[in-house]
């Protein structure tokens, strides 16, 4: 392969497994002798600002929107509308994903690899076993970090058994009790209570289309609803602005306790019948509660997208 000299980036409102895979395969083209940086499409949340902080990194570049012709490696992503400003003018070199393939096209071949499991960084663990890399110490906590992120250590049914066995082999090398580590960094997610309404819906937040349909879901973590619901009114009017600026059909706001496995739903836009369709239930003051939903990729977005 030709030496690429090409930015990498995840999706917009970037969570802890867009940022640890954009420095993980910054290191791995490294270790090829390409010239790659990585740089990020959005603000850091307080996860991913603790495995950058236990690791003494700093956060990648923040950019928003890529040149004409700009060589580009997407990871975490491949969809135009949670990419940077600009990405269909961009050269496309390479993906590494996990999420389903849609709105997806390029000028040019390109390198892509995609794999049905809970987290990027689990691919990019078997890209460098295949490549016979070592496995540093840094590049381990980055993608464990990732992993137990994306999977809620192991609990979130997009968990696959590759997943676990990559985690522990690179908490063997990071020399961290997986568990132990685990719940700090996710317990350091869910601190909530510094964030507006309007930072709340971004923090991890995707823009999702299907034809003319477009729509949005966002979700936090926390270990009480209750305290996110305090603030339902504010949370609502951003909603609602959101929806106005983009002209989205329908916003879903998961509110996700990781401690009990349950998500609380706020559900607002013109087309809400189509949330209640998906999941057999009807909206009381804009809410569902949707118990054994941790997932939005494998619980929400498929069940929407079937009844659009």
């Amino acid at each position: 392969m030709e030496e690429i000299n090409a930015i990498i980036f995840g999706h917009k409102n970037p969570d802890t497994d867009s940022i640890c895979s954009s420095l993980v395969m910054q290191k791995y083209n490294k270790n090829n002798g390409w010239n790659t940086k990585a740089v990020r499409l959005g603000e850091i949340n307080k996860e991913t600002t603790f495995v950058l902080n236990y690791l003494g990194l700093e956060a990648p570049v923040l950019i928003n929107k890529v040149e004409d012709g700009q060589s580009v490696i997407l990871v975490d992503h491949n969809e135009f509308s949670q990419s940077a400003d600009n990405i269909e003018n961009a050269k496309i070199e390479m993906v590494v994903d996990h999420h389903r393939i849609a709105n997806f096209e390029t000028k040019e071949p390109l390198y892509y690899t995609a794999k049905p499991y809970g987290c990027t960084c689990t691919i990019l663990y078997e890209e460098f076993k295949k490549a016979n890399m070592k496995i540093e110490k840094t590049e381990a906590v980055l993608m464990l970090s990732a992993i137990v992120s994306d999977t809620l250590l192991f609990k979130s049914p997009t968990c696959t058994k590759k997943d676990i066995e990559a985690c522990n082999e690179l908490a063997e090398i990071a020399g961290i009790d997986v568990n132990t580590y685990g719940l700090e960094m996710l317990k350091a997610g869910t601190d909530l209570s510094d964030y507006t309404s309007e930072q709340l819906i971004n923090i991890d937040s995707k823009k999702l289309a299907s034809g003319d349909f477009k729509f949005q879901v966002a979700q936090v973590n926390t270990a009480s609803i209750e305290d996110v619901l305090k603030n339902k009114e504010e949370i609502e009017k951003a909603i609602k602005d959101v929806i106005k600026t983009n002209e989205l059909k329908l916003f879903v706001f998961l509110i996700t306790d990781i401690i009990n496995s349950n998500s609380q739903a706020i559900v607002l836009g013109d087309n809400t019948e189509v949330f209640e369709k998906a999941f057999n239930k009807k909206l009381e003051n804009n809410m569902a509660f949707l118990e054994g939903v941790v997932s939005r990729k494998k619980q929400v977005v498929p069940f929407i997208l079937n009844n659009i």
